[in-house]
């Protein structure tokens, strides 16, 4: 697998994460780069972790699978490839609060991090360089998320009102 692809690779998968990131900024009041730091350390280690456990599986059943490794390796990449395209266009829902508990972000680190499990699964089959593979992931990810918070911090700062005054209108337009 060459570099472009490993790169690409990451920023695909870093983009839960960034999204995620970016609603975790909108609701912090005030910018804190320690929180920023934490989140971005939750989301880069998982997305680091979570493909050196798929690669631990895909090597585990490889006997079994060898003569058909290029096929799983096509179809679970075409299933996250079909996830993150249906994922960009349906409407999901952030958790968006600026709690950063261990129990908060250790769920919501795993759930940005799901693919990136099968993404290691398919590395087993492609002998991928994982050390280098899951650095780059990992510190992506990690870039990707401290971006996230303050973007998402900046945005909210500066359309809070805005956004405050709209919903008061809407809610008063429905007769409520």
């Amino acid at each position: 697998m060459e570099l472009l692809e490993i790169i690409l690779i990451s920023i695909a998968l870093g983009m839960d994460a960034f999204a995620v990131a970016v609603c975790k900024g909108l609701s912090l009041r005030k910018m804190s780069w320690k929180k920023a730091f934490v989140i971005a350390l939750y989301f880069g280690g998982f997305q680091a972790v979570m493909p050196i456990l798929g690669f631990c599986l895909g090597n585990r059943f490889e006997v079994i699978v060898t003569s058909i490794d290029h096929w799983i390796a096509f179809v679970l990449l075409s299933i996250i490839g079909t996830n993150m395209i249906k994922e960009a266009f349906g409407k999901k829902e952030e958790n968006c609060n600026d709690d950063t508990r261990f129990q908060t972000m250790l769920i919501l680190a795993i759930a940005t991090s799901i693919d990136a499990l099968a993404v290691g699964i398919t590395f087993a089959f492609l002998r991928v360089n994982l050390i280098f593979a899951v650095s780059l992931i990992g510190s992506i990810t990690f870039v990707l998320s401290m971006m996230g918070v303050k973007i998402g911090n900046q945005f909210g700062d500066k359309y809070e009102r805005k956004a405050e005054l709209v919903g008061r209108l809407h809610f008063n337009c429905n007769g409520s």
